[in-house]
């Protein structure tokens, strides 16, 4: 018998499902609540002194809760999509979720209009004050971040637009997915496979399976690329009238505010990743040599290269990676042998659920719920123990206000890569033969590949496409052209083949809530470089800095929490150049191993 279940249990929060009694209170609730805030919003008179914190201090209360209980009606929403893409109920409650923030944030832009009629001098004075200095970072920025929008009217509307319009297309993109399945021979039989698990057969050691499977989804997506070009076009065609009434030139002004990091950070990094890019090309010449080719095509990137791959059940996944998180942090483990225990993750390998992995946390609960799919491989394990990482970083800011809580994608995203180093690590370190080093170095190399190559293609997709959708929509052959020239230059030209519709598989180019969803992961790897040393290096209480790290991630911006917490300046280049270099000696090991290695 099976010491975890691999189904996640979401009764524990609302029970029934998407048809769930018990969340239509929830709802219920939230919107008396949001009324009740809007009320005060509305009522709220400009302090003339410093002194005077009553009535915003009331204000804030509420907005804590409201935005507590927003964020647990998302989570579940999201939660249920995720685990059956077919639940029509789930789709109407996404919706409902949509028009629910569309209100909420109508709400906040009123209030960012009264933050901008307290005088200057009186606003500093109020961030002073005991009752508001623990989330003045949060209260500043939403004032700054108001100056530099529409008038109230206009920003109401965008809101209210955006329910039909921008929210719908990253809705439709889903649906669209959903829909989608190729067919697969296994075992003798024919099946049917949902796009998350076709890309789970990408990692066959078949290198004739791999391509069918990889010429399959490319004709899939290929058949609907059209619809997912009006998807993608749309989407960024909302975003960039906003920015254009805004007044706002620069396409990354938004998510580079979101990230709370600037764009010599951003510029910094990439620039640093370019000149250093040399020993992970080397990485994959040898690669392509061990798999006897003379250039990898796009569907070798993740193949093993072993011809027998080591699976490992869900419970000895979760034996081994509380293990680790023991040796670095027993608060960690404890955590995550909770949310083992309390099925807190969606791990089955079954059809009908959403592509890829998540966390999402229900701060109301002070419950966290994690979703992948687990079929036993080394990179199964990284992706737990990364969604691991997320839930423990939200655990941590349990305790600390609503507005504290809302921490960036790229400081997320360092969490969750600083506990998949711990475990990728340690299992490097207990390989119990050459030929298993080996395999497990690769899988910590293809991490490296995938936020220095991976994710820089897609940045440069993304920033190119957006260009070009200033002066008009971009057709599929176009969106096409540079999705491969976007992968020919972060992977310096070194594969045979490339994937050209990348743009419409690649989920993070559609969504809504954060735009530009491919550099914060590239941060937080790199960052989470630097914190990893630093718990090397340290003998005892360990455990308290990093605590204290994160719950500063929303409350800081990011060269902030670095100077703070690693003394290092994020917009030179030194700091990115040490962490890569961190990254580059698994590529020598690797390249060691494997001159003499016969895999």
């Amino acid at each position: 018998m099976n010491q975890y279940e691999t189904t996640w249990n979401l009764d524990s929060i609302f029970k029934g499902g998407s048809t769930s009694q018990e969340l239509k209170i929830y709802i219920a609730k939230f919107e008396a609540n949001l009324k009740e805030l809007a009320e005060l919003v509305d009522s709220l008179s400009p302090p003339s002194g410093p002194e005077q914190t009553g009535e915003l201090s009331l204000l804030l209360e509420l907005l804590d809760s409201t935005t507590k209980q927003l964020r647990e009606i998302g989570a579940f929403t999201s939660c249920l999509t995720a685990q059956d893409i077919n639940d029509h109920e789930a789709k109407i409650l996404s919706g409902k979720r949509s028009e629910l923030g569309a209100a909420f944030a109508s709400v906040l832009a009123k209030l960012d209009q009264k933050f901008l009629r307290i005088e200057d001098a009186v606003w500093q004075g109020l961030l002073e004050q005991p009752s508001l200095e623990p989330v003045a970072f949060a209260l500043d920025e939403r004032r700054v971040q108001a100056k530099e929008k529409l008038p109230l009217e206009q920003e109401v509307l965008i809101n209210d637009l955006s329910v039909n319009g921008y929210a719908a297309w990253n809705q439709l993109y889903n649906s669209l997915v959903g829909k989608m399945s190729i067919e697969h021979m296994e075992n003798g039989k024919i099946k049917k496979l949902s796009m998350g698990q076709a890309a789970n057969r990408m990692s066959t050691p078949n290198r004739e399976a791999r391509k069918e499977v990889f010429e399959k989804i490319s004709s899939a997506w290929q058949e609907e690329a059209e619809l997912f070009s009006e998807t993608l076009n749309n989407l960024a065609g909302f975003r960039l009238q906003t920015y254009k009434h805004r007044k706002w030139d620069n396409v990354l002004k938004e998510p580079l505010e979101l990230n709370r990091m600037s764009e010599k950070t951003l510029n910094a990094m990439w620039g640093t990743i370019t000149e250093h890019k040399a020993p992970f090309v080397s990485y994959l010449r040898r690669k392509a040599q061990l798999l006897g080719v003379e250039k990898l095509e796009w569907h070798d990137l993740n193949a093993p290269l072993t011809k027998s791959m080591q699976k490992v059940s869900y419970d000895e996944a979760a034996a081994f990676i509380l293990e680790q998180f023991e040796r670095f942090s027993p608060q960690m483990a404890e955590f995550s042998r909770g949310a083992f225990e309390k099925r807190w993750i969606e791990a089955e390998d079954r059809p009908g659920k959403r592509p890829g992995g998540f966390c999402t946390s229900f701060p109301d609960s002070e419950q966290t719920r994690i979703f992948m799919t687990f079929s036993g491989s080394a990179t199964n394990i990284s992706t737990l123990a990364h969604e691991l990482g997320h839930a423990y970083h939200q655990h941590v800011m349990n305790d600390t206000e609503a507005l504290n809580q809302r921490y960036a994608m790229n400081v997320a995203e360092t969490a969750s890569t600083f506990a998949e180093m711990v475990v990728s690590d340690a299992a490097v370190k207990n390989a119990s033969s050459n030929e298993e080093k080996i395999a497990l170095l690769e899988d910590k190399i293809k991490r490296s590949i995938a936020f220095f190559m991976n994710i820089h293609s897609r940045f440069l997709f993304e920033t190119r496409f957006y260009e070009e959708r200033k002066k008009g929509a971009v057709s599929v052959e176009r969106l096409n052209q540079l999705a491969l020239e976007a992968q020919q230059e972060a992977y310096g030209g070194e594969l045979a083949s490339y994937n050209p519709t990348f743009w419409a598989s690649t989920l993070h180019f559609h969504i809504t809530g954060v735009p530009f969803y491919n550099f914060p992961y590239t941060f937080g790897y790199l960052f989470s470089q630097g914190i990893y040393a630093k718990a090397l290096e340290t003998e005892g209480g360990f455990e308290e800095s990093y605590n204290a790290l994160l719950q500063d991630t929303g409350r800081m911006t990011v060269e902030q929490l670095a100077q703070k917490h690693l003394g290092v300046d994020l917009e030179q280049t030194g700091f990115w150049k040490d962490a890569i270099t961190v990254c580059v000696k698994d590529v020598e090991e690797f390249l060691e191993l494997t001159e003499v290695a016969a895999l």
